[in-house]
């Protein structure tokens, strides 16, 4: 957004452009400032990309706030700061975009600021008795001795506001009452696809309420980066969504080139698109195999199976792993492609479009797998925006946003394909999303693996690498949706902040939303077609 109109609106906003244009607010009128943004008529600010909590020290407590106007495709960034680090405030903005109800839980869990109005302040990731608030900079790493009893989780939460007078006063407000019949769904993996466990209340069959809770495999990754240089820090991506592995250190590679001035080759550029579209290709074939065997097919599970192999064989040839792909570095890739990589990338294509009809007629086409997905699960375009949904379960809703299309990146603006869209928004337009996207997956690695240049692979840089200070960002469309680095650089050669905007968070977050008044029996394939993956959301 231009700087012109962000003075108009927010007249007292502090601007600053180290970086991305950060415009810092008077934290008691963020919420007024928010509003004001998301009603505007040229550029309405109705997607909250995500909130990340921050310590600045000496400045305060805080949190960034990256908007954007899902008409105009127009971003900012807003800054607001509590200098109160004992009794840390912010007011609530969960009234305006329903991801924030949960957004705003884990910037409560990590430090300890607590948002004026808010429903629900209990913590999301850690034990509701843990000590202490860990992503702060003078936490205490020995508060927490390891704990092997049973966590209680309370049925109450509490809700704070403020008094006319400026004192603060606090509300209770029920989870589940004594009355509500509680089932645990998970966390047994794979029929939650991951560690996770919903705390579900039912009332006979139908599905009343969905309480997630999370962090059963937390491993503190965004903590480890701020003592970690830029190089090490890629290590990490990997074990996030590990189904977009390739795509995740995308994105952290380019935030880190942006801040530093790196120029990729081109022939990197390349490479890195191709590698994306076979790991889309990879996780779409999984999502099949995984939805149809939560729903009781096996035969149909060997035949993703059997295609994703040949992906895995591809990429074990060229990157060395299978799974886990350490293969992009800052400056382009870590080696260059394997002498057969183009034509086994061409014969896996042309093998895919002979067989993809027999995925369709064994399932696709089957009554059970109609009568199961067809008008189950609805999630509307104004709820996907306003949770955040992004990736096919937005698409499947009617919500163009595909990052490749509206903010392109590598080689994305250079190849034709399309932009995926149904407008069902149920279970089975999430689903029919992902089969159609690996065809255009296939469609733009048969624009670019001919036409590979020739050339370096990776652009020179120093082992230890020191970016500016400031703030910067990047974005990239994995497997699941729309992964963001947000960077805080203070001039290290270690990033002062370094967050991961979770794909499936806002996902498992909206479970509640598309399974109320469903079955119960319809909610392992619900969650199935939403398609998290839980290391992602315990970064």
């Amino acid at each position: 957004m231009e700087i012109e109109k962000i003075t108009s609106i927010i007249p007292e906003a502090e601007i600053s452009q180290t970086g991305e244009t950060v415009v810092k607010v008077p934290a008691e009128k963020l919420h007024q400032i928010a509003e004001t943004l998301l009603n505007d008529k040229e550029n309405p600010m109705d997607f909250l990309r995500d909130i990340v909590g921050m310590d600045w020290g000496e400045e305060g407590l805080g949190a960034l706030y990256l908007l954007e106007s899902t008409r105009t495709g127009a971003r900012i960034i807003l800054k607001a700061v509590t200098t109160d680090r004992e009794k840390a405030l912010l007011p609530t903005v969960s009234d305006l975009w329903k991801t924030a109800l949960i957004k705003e839980r884990e910037v409560y869990d990590f430090f300890g600021i607590c948002f004026l109005n808010h429903p629900d302040m209990r913590r999301i990731f850690l034990r509701e008795d843990w000590i202490g608030y860990p992503m702060r900079k003078d936490y205490d790493m020995n508060s927490n001795p390891l704990r092997l009893d049973n966590e209680e989780n309370a049925d109450i939460t509490d809700e704070y506001f403020l008094r006319p007078d400026g004192t603060l006063e606090g509300r209770k407000n029920v989870v589940f009452g004594e009355d509500d019949f509680v089932v645990n769904i998970g966390p047994q993996h794979p029929s939650t696809h991951g560690v996770l466990r919903m705390r579900t209340s039912l009332d006979g069959e139908n599905i009343r309420k969905i309480d997630p809770i999370l962090g059963y495999i937390h491993r503190g990754i965004e903590k480890m980066n701020e003592s970690l240089t830029y190089p090490q820090t890629l290590a990490l991506t990997d074990r996030l969504d590990y189904l977009s592995a390739h795509q995740n250190r995308h994105a952290l590679c380019m935030c880190i080139e942006k801040a530093a001035g790196i120029e990729v080759p081109e022939r990197a550029q390349y490479i890195r698109t191709i590698m994306d579209e076979l790991q889309r290709i990879d996780s779409h074939l999984l999502f099949y195999s995984c939805l149809v065997m939560d729903m009781g097919g096996l035969t149909p599970f060997f035949y993703g199976f059997r295609e994703r192999e040949m992906i895995l064989d591809i990429f074990e040839e060229t990157t060395g792993g299978r799974l886990i792909q350490n293969y992009n570095m800052i400056g382009g890739v870590q080696a260059d492609i394997h002498p057969t990589f183009q034509q086994k990338v061409k014969d896996f294509i042309k093998h895919l479009r002979s067989v993809i009809q027999d995925y369709h007629d064994i399932f696709t086409s089957n009554v059970i797998a109609d009568t199961r997905l067809k008008g189950v699960g609805v999630l509307s375009k104004e709820d996907a925006i306003s949770l955040g949904c992004t990736g096919g379960t937005g698409r499947a809703s009617g919500w163009a946003n595909d990052v490749r299309k509206h903010h392109p990146y590598a080689l994305y603006d250079k190849v034709d394909f399309k932009e995926i869209v149904y407008t069902e928004g149920d279970s089975f337009a999430r689903y029919m999303v992902r089969m159609d996207e690996i065809m255009e997956s296939c469609h733009i690695i048969e624009q670019l693996i001919d036409n590979i240049p020739e050339g370096e692979f990776r652009a020179k840089t120093k082992p230890i690498i020191k970016l500016p200070e400031g703030v910067f960002t990047s974005s990239v469309e994995t497997s699941r949706g729309e992964f963001d680095v947000i960077l805080e650089s203070h001039g290290d050669k270690v990033p002062y902040r370094l967050h991961y905007r979770s794909t499936g968070l806002p996902l498992v977050h909206a479970m509640d939303t598309v399974c109320r008044g469903a079955k119960i029996a319809d909610l392992i394939a619900i969650g199935g077609t939403l398609d998290f993956v839980i290391p992602d959301i315990d970064r």
